[in-house]
C-alpha cells in the first residue's frame, strides 16, 4: 500500500497515524520476568494450548481414499453449470480438483427472521445493519438455488468436497464457536465485552442469515458460477445485479453494439438476465476474446458498464476506456499441487510490471521464466504479488481496483498468470496476492463506482462512501451482494488462479470509519472498541477468514492493519477476526525515523522495543522497507544511507568512501535484525534486498487536481519503474554483496527456525557500548551498532553450554565486508561467579562465553553439532 504518489492520493496511512504504539509488548523470552512481560504473556498453559498444536482452522479437514478414479460432473470442462444437488462418479480421469457442495444433515433451526437490528452501541454502522428480512434478501432465484434444501442451517458445517489424485477431501467451514476465548487470552478485553460480544453476535446473526437463504457460505461463495457470464450446453447466461437501472440490454461484437437486440429482464431483487443459446451449428453465442458491456438506462442517464463480474477487460492501444473481455478458454489444467504451507513465512514482495531490468512493462511469462528462479535462489519460500487486479491507472500500484476478478491485462492474460502461478508451486513457492477489498476506483467508466447510476450500489452513498485521501469509493460491508461479491471475489482467486492466500490492503481504513486518517493509536484499548468502530467491515473480515481457512486450510491471510487491533490474529471462534498474521508496519517507520538522524543519536533501547511490541499469541510479519519505502518522495534505506554516493563508489574496483562503508554495513544490520527481532515473518520487495538504488516513480503525465494544481508529470518514462536486478548480480559491484547476504539470511532462518522458535531472550542492550545480544531458537546474534569502537573479549551470555561457532558474519568478505572475524575460532562457554550477582548468571543467562565485536557488524553463533549433541542428550562434553 501506497502513501502518495506524485498528483494522486493513494491508499495508506500517513505518518502521522502510523507512528502509534501497539500495547502489549512481547520482549524476551516469556520465561523471563527482568524484560517486565504482560502479567498474562507468562501463562505457559495457556501458551502450549494456542500456539502449540493445530490451528482451529485444521480440525474440520478430513480424508477419504477412494479406491478408483473419480470426476465429479458439472464443472466447467463438461460445459454445464456445476450442479448443487448430486454428487455423480464415472470412470474418467480428473487431473483438476472439482468442487461440489454438500449440506451437512445435522441442522438446528434458524431463526425465520433478522429485522432491523440496531447498533445500540459502538458501531456506527447504522444504515448498514442486518436488516434482512427474507424478502429483502436480494439472493438469486431463492426458490431454484434452495431446491430440496429447508437451509435452515444456523450451526450446520458449510462443506465443500474436493476429488483430487483418488483422495476424497471434505472441506469444512467450521461453525461460529463461543467468541469467548480472548477474554482468556486477554483478561483486559473483559472491559470491552459488551463491544466484543454484540462484534461477535452479528457475526453469528450474519452466518445463521447465510445458512438460511443461501444454503450456507460456501455456496453463497459460489456467486461467480450465477452471476456474470456462466456457459452450459445449451447457451450462455448473464446476470448482473443493478438495482438502479431502469432497462438494461447486453452489447459487443456478438450482436453488433446494437441495445435493442439483447434486452435484459429484471426480478424482484434487481438482477438483469438474459439466456443466449448456442448458434445453429453449437458454438457459443459469444465468441471467446470478444468485447462485452452491458447498457443501462440509469438515474443518471444511458451508461455502459463493463459487467461487475468481468474476468478479463482490456484497454485498447490509444483509448482511455476499457473494454470488458468474454474469456472462455478451453479448461486449462495445473501441472503441480500447492506447496505445503510454510512454517516461517519470507515473503519477497513484488510487482509484475515493474520487475523487468528493461524500462517497460513486465510480462506475467518473462516474470515466470526469469524472476521465479530468482527468488528460489535467493531462499524465500512466498511470493506476494501486487497489483493483480485490473486497474485503469498504473500508477495506483494497482491499488484502484476497476474489474475484481480480472487480472491486470498488461502483463498478459488470465492464462499467463496460471502459468506463472504453476511454476511457482513447481519451485516450492506459496503464492499470495496482494487483494484490495478496502476500497474501488473512481472511475465511473471502467469499474463499480455508478455501475447502476446510484452511488449506493455496492457503496456506502454520500461521504461515508468516499475516501477522501485515496480517492476511491467504500464499500457498505453490510449489504448482502456487497458481501456476496467480495467472498466471491476471495474465493474465485484461491480456486481459479491456485492463489494461496493473500495480503489484505488497507485493512485498518476498513475497521474504523475514520480510516486511521490523522489518529495516532497509543494502545489504549477505546481506540478500538467504540464509536469509530466499522462493525460491518469487522464481521466482514471475519467471514472472509472463515470462508479461507475453512475451504483451503493451508491458506495464508495476512492483514496490513498498523492500528494494532486487539485479537486481529486470534481465530474467530474465540472471538478474534482470524487472520494469520498482522503486518508490523511500525518497524519501517522508525527506520525511516532513525535513518533521519546519525547512528550516533540511536538508541538501543527503541529499537528493540519496536521491533518487539506486539501482542502476544499474535504472528506478525515485519519488514525493513516495503513498496511503501520506494516510492517517488522517499528513499529506499540504501539511498538514506548512501544517497549520491551509490553512483559513484559502488564498484569494488574504486575507492569506497565512509558514507557508502557506513551504509553497506548498517544496510546488512538492519535487515537481519529486523527479521531476528520483528515477527514470525519477514517481507522484502524486490530489489531491495542488494540495496536498490534511487526510487520508484511510475509512468506519468502533467495532471491537474479539482482545485486547479498542476502536478508535473515525468514524460510517461519508465527509467524508474523497473527493477536493476542486473546491478545485484555483477559481482564487481558493491550490490551483490549486499545481495549475497540477504541471500545468506534467508538460507540461515531455513536452516535454524529462528523465527518460528519459541525461545526469545533479549539479554543485552548497551545504550554506552551501542550492544545489542539476543537469543532466538538456538542462536545467539551480536549487534555492534557502534560507530568505530570493536571490542575484544566481549562478554556476552547465553542460554545452552557447550562450543559455539560462527554461522553468519556480516563483515564476511562474501558480503563486502572485511573478514575481520575467523570462522576457525571455536568459543567456549563458562559458568560465571561472582558474589555480587546470582552465582552462575551474566545478563541473566546460565552461561557466558568470549567474542570478538567489530564495529558495525552483527556475527551470528550456534552451538557445534557435537555440542548441540551433548545438550539434547544431557551429556558433558
Amino acid at each position: 500500500m501506497v502513501n502518495s504518489i506524485s498528483g494522486l492520493s493513494s491508499p495508506t496511512a500517513p505518518p502521522s497515524y502510523r507512528s502509534g504504539r501497539w500495547s502489549l509488548q512481547c520482549i524476551g523470552d516469556h520465561t523471563s520476568s527482568s524484560n517486565k512481560l504482560p502479567f498474562f504473556l507468562n501463562n505457559q498453559s495457556l501458551s502450549r494450548k494456542i500456539s502449540s498444536g493445530r490451528s482451529l482452522y485444521d480440525s474440520g479437514f478430513r480424508t477419504f481414499v477412494t479406491s478408483g478414479n473419480v470426476l465429479v460432473p458439472g464443472g466447467r470442462s463438461d460445459g454445464s453449470t456445476p450442479s448443487t444437488e448430486q454428487v455423480d462418479f464415472s470412470e474418467k480421469d480428473s487431473e483438476e480438483p472439482k468442487v461440489v457442495s454438500a449440506v451437512d444433515s445435522s441442522r438446528m433451526e434458524a431463526d425465520t427472521e433478522i429485522v432491523g437490528v440496531q447498533d445500540s452501541i459502538e458501531s456506527t454502522s447504522a444504515t448498514a445493519r442486518l436488516d434482512i428480512e427474507q424478502d429483502s434478501v436480494s439472493s438469486l432465484y431463492l426458490d431454484e438455488d434452495k431446491k430440496g434444501q429447508d437451509a435452515e442451517t444456523s450451526n450446520a458445517l458449510d462443506q465443500s468436497i474436493v476429488i483430487e489424485s483418488n483422495v476424497v477431501r471434505e472441506r469444512i467451514i467450521p461453525p461460529p464457536g463461543s467468541g469467548q476465548g480472548i477474554y482468556e487470552i486477554d483478561p483486559m478485553l473483559s472491559n470491552y465485552r459488551s463491544h466484543l460480544d454484540y462484534r461477535y453476535e452479528q457475526y453469528k446473526k450474519m452466518r445463521e442469515a447465510i445458512d438460511q437463504f443461501e444454503g450456507g457460505l460456501e455456496t453463497f461463495s459460489r456467486g461467480y458460477e450465477k452471476f456474470g457470464f456462466t456457459r452450459s450446453d445449451t447457451g450462455i447466461t448473464y446476470r448482473e445485479w443493478a438495482p438502479g437501472a431502469k432497462t438494461a440490454a447486453l452489447i459487443g461484437d456478438f450482436n453488433n453494439w446494437n441495445p435493442n437486440a439483447d434486452v435484459m429482464t429484471r426480478n424482484e431483487f434487481g438482477v438483469w438476465e438474459i439466456f443466449l443459446p448456442n448458434n445453429a451449428d453449437g458454438s457459443p453465442a459469444i465468441r471467446h476474446g470478444s468485447r462485452v458491456k452491458i447498457r443501462m438506462d440509469t438515474p443518471s442517464g444511458i451508461k455502459d458498464s463493463i459487467p461487475a463480474w468481468i474476468k478479463f477487460s482490456i484497454q485498447p492501444p490509444g483509448e482511455i476506456p476499457y473494454n470488458g473481455i468474454y474469456y472462455d478458454p478451453p479448461e486449462e489444467v495445473f501441472k503441480h499441487q500447492r506447496p505445503e504451507k510454510p512454517k516461517s513465512l519470507r515473503i519477497y514482495e513484488c510487482h509484475v510490471g515493474m520487475s523487468s531490468t528493461e524500462p517497460m512493462v513486465n510480462t506475467y511469462a518473462n516474470f515466470r521464466d526469469d524472476v521465479l528462479p530468482r527468488i528460489k535462489r535467493l531462499g524465500y519460500n512466498a511470493v506476494q504479488i501486487m497489483a493483480i487486479q485490473e486497474h485503469s491507472y498504473y500508477a495506483s500500484f494497482g491499488y484502484h481496483v476497476t474489474n475484481f476478478f480480472a487480472p491486470s491485462s498488461r502483463c498478459g492474460t488470465p492464462d499467463d498468470l496460471k502459468s506463472l502461478i504453476d511454476r511457482a508451486h513447481e519451485l516450492g513457492l506459496v503464492v499470495l496476492m496482494d487483494i484490495v477489498h478496502s476500497h474501488a476506483s473512481n472511475n465511473t467508466l471502467d469499474g463499480l463506482n455508478m455501475f447502476d447510476g446510484t452511488d449506493t450500489c455496492y457503496f456506502h452513498s454520500g461521504s461515508r462512501g468516499y475516501h477522501w485521501m485515496w480517492d476511491s469509493r467504500l464499500f457498505n460491508y453490510g449489504h448482502w451482494e456487497v458481501l456476496r461479491y467480495l467472498l466471491s471475489n476471495a474465493r474465485w482467486w484461491l480456486e481459479e488462479y491456485k492463489f494461496d492466500g493473500f495480503r489484505f490492503d488497507g485493512v485498518t481504513s476498513m475497521m474504523y470509519t475514520h480510516h486511521g486518517l490523522s489518529v495516532a493509536f497509543t494502545g489504549d484499548y477505546s481506540e478500538y472498541f467504540g464509536i469509530a468502530t466499522d462493525v460491518d467491515a469487522v464481521v466482514y473480515l471475519m467471514l472472509v477468514n472463515d470462508l479461507i481457512h475453512g475451504l483451503f486450510p493451508t491458506a495464508i491471510t495476512i492483514g496490513e492493519d498498523v492500528s494494532g487491533m486487539p485479537a486481529f490474529c486470534i481465530p474467530i471462534q474465540d472471538g478474534g477476526i482470524g487472520f494469520d498474521y498482522r503486518l508490523h508496519m511500525a518497524i519501517a517507520d522508525k527506520w525511516i525515523e532513525l535513518l533521519k538522524k546519525r547512528d550516533e543519536e540511536w538508541k538501543m533501547g527503541d529499537i528493540i522495543h519496536t521491533l518487539t511490541n506486539r501482542r502476544w499469541l499474535e504472528k506478525c510479519v515485519s519488514y525493513a522497507e516495503s513498496h511503501d519505502q520506494a516510492l517517488v518522495g522517499d528513499k529506499t534505506i540504501a539511498f538514506w544511507l548512501m544517497d549520491k554516493d551509490m553512483y559513484d563508489f559502488m564498484a569494488l574496483d574504486r575507492p569506497s568512501t565512509p558514507t557508502i562503508d557506513r551504509g553497506v554495513a548498517l544496510h546488512k544490520m538492519i535487515r537481519l535484525i529486523t527479521m531476528g527481532l520483528g515477527g514470525e515473518g519477514y517481507l522484502n520487495f524486490m530489489g531491495n534486498e542488494f540495496g536498490h538504488p534511487e526510487w520508484i516513480d511510475f509512468p506519468r503525465g502533467e495532471r491537474q487536481l479539482p482545485d486547479g494544481t498542476v502536478l508535473p508529470g515525468n514524460n510517461f518514462s519508465y527509467d524508474k519503474c523497473r527493477r536493476r536486478f542486473d546491478l545485484g548480480d555483477a559481482n564487481y559491484l558493491r550490490y551483490h554483496g549486499l545481495q549475497e547476504f540477504d541471500r545468506a539470511i534467508q538460507h540461515l532462518e531455513e536452516t535454524y527456525g529462528f523465527m518460528t522458535s519459541e525461545h526469545q531472550f533479549i539479554s543485552r542492550k548497551d545504550e554506552d557500548d551501542r550492544m545489542i545480544v539476543f537469543e532466538r531458537g538456538d542462536l545467539v546474534f551480536v549487534f555492534n551498532f557502534h560507530w568505530s569502537n570493536s571490542y575484544f573479549d566481549y562478554k556476552i551470555g547465553c542460554q545452552k553450554p557447550g562450543k559455539y561457532k560462527v554461522v553468519l558474519d556480516s563483515d564476511d568478505k562474501l558480503f563486502g565486508g572485511f573478514s575481520i572475524i575467523s570462522h576457525d575460532v571455536e568459543y567456549f562457554t563458562s559458568v560465571t561467579k561472582n558474589l555480587s550477582i546470582q552465582e552462575g548468571c551474566y545478563d541473566d543467562r546460565p552461561r557466558s562465553f568470549m567474542v570478538y565485536a567489530p564495529a558495525r557488524t552483527v556475527v551470528v553463533y550456534a552451538l557445534t553439532e557435537d555440542s548441540l549433541k551433548a545438550t539434547l542428550t544431557g551429556e558433558t562434553l
